[in-house]
């Protein structure tokens, strides 16, 4: 594996950047919404449940 300097690393990361479309970013966000809803709803709906022991 070679080694590849901070400032080489960072000039690609910043091109990749700039090649990536902004739809990536828009899915992210509604997948990390839609996970954290169901979570939220799992939380609030788990306090709900009765047992009948």
């Amino acid at each position: 594996m070679e080694h590849i300097p901070p400032a080489a690393w960072l000039a690609e990361a910043v091109g990749a950047a700039q090649r990536q479309e902004p739809g990536n970013l828009l899915r992210v966000v509604l997948v990390v919404m839609l996970v954290g809803c169901a979570l939220t709803a799992w939380f609030l709906l788990r306090g709900y449940r009765r047992k009948d022991d």
